[in-house]
């Protein structure tokens, strides 16, 4: 049987990959152990991604891993390409990496581009790999509302086609469970439908019994805005300013299949989502 390995399991993706693959005895690799979720016949392995020795040992026999992107930071980059590199240099053959929708050197969402740089490391190490190129999240888009309920940013009318974190996660446990079938795939992740953020805020708002709503800023308006509320780097504050953008130019709109050709199952709604 070949060994599996999960990152991130003490958060959302990366602790339901490794409760669906418990079957499989995966080594969940973790920053914390003592945060770890008791998975009966998993085994646990200490290592943050920027150091290269400890996750050397912790990928040591691990045949297939699963990688959940790093935390965001301005050494995220090098974070990556130093796990990368470790899986490497501890003979992983198969690399499952958690991406962005429309990852690209130029990617409007410039946390997007931190995500090609993953993508382009791991394709030079000439590990077989599966690319998840995960849309913005579902469960999480509510939660851009401030105590005021309202929702603030330069995404006009644009769309975007959400995706579960629960789906990320289906299609991550299938790709594990027969990494073969999907080497050299890269799958873009979405919801089943693509809808603007005044919609957003009107559904989610009928099943949360709060009320949200969307307001629309400038670019100019939004970077003051959060300077003004937060004491954050300029690389932060243009992610946060591009989640907005990257919808209003139509680079989150496009709705795919593939959540149910990997899984079998169709993309979880808003709904489906805030009512558990």
């Amino acid at each position: 049987m070949r060994t599996i390995a999960v990152t991130g399991a003490t958060g959302h993706v990366g602790g339901r990959v490794a409760h669906l693959v418990a079957d499989l005895q995966p080594r969940l690799v973790v920053r914390d152990a003592s945060r770890v979720p008791e998975i009966d016949g998993a085994t646990v392995a200490q290592a943050t991604y920027a150091d290269l020795e400890a996750s050397i040992a912790a990928l040591r026999e691990v045949d297939v891993l699963f990688m959940v992107s790093a935390a965001e930071s301005s050494t995220r980059r090098e974070e990556h390409r130093t796990f990368i590199r470790a899986a490497a240099e501890a003979g992983v053959s198969h690399l499952v990496y958690t991406s962005f929708a429309g990852a690209a050197p130029d990617a409007t969402f410039t946390l997007g581009r931190d995500h090609f740089d993953a993508e382009q490391a791991i394709a030079e190490t000439g590990i077989a790999h599966t690319f998840l190129r995960d849309n913005f999240y579902l469960d999480l888009l509510p939660f851009f509302a401030d105590t005021h309920g309202v929702i603030r940013g330069p995404a006009g009318d644009g769309r975007v086609a959400a995706v579960a974190r629960a789906d990320v996660a289906d299609v991550a446990a299938a790709v594990l469970r027969s990494p073969d079938a999907h080497a050299g795939a890269t799958y873009e992740l979405t919801g089943p439908e693509a809808f603007t953020l005044t919609e957003l805020a009107a559904r989610a708002s009928a099943v949360l019994g709060r009320t949200l709503r969307f307001e629309d800023e400038t670019e100019d308006e939004a970077y003051a805005s959060r300077r003004a509320a937060y004491d954050a780097e300029d690389w932060q504050l243009d992610a946060w300013v591009s989640t907005y953008t990257s919808i209003r130019d139509g680079q989150m709109e496009t709705v795919t299949d593939d959540v149910r050709r990997v899984t079998g199952h169709d993309p979880r709604s808003l709904e489906d989502v805030l009512a558990h």
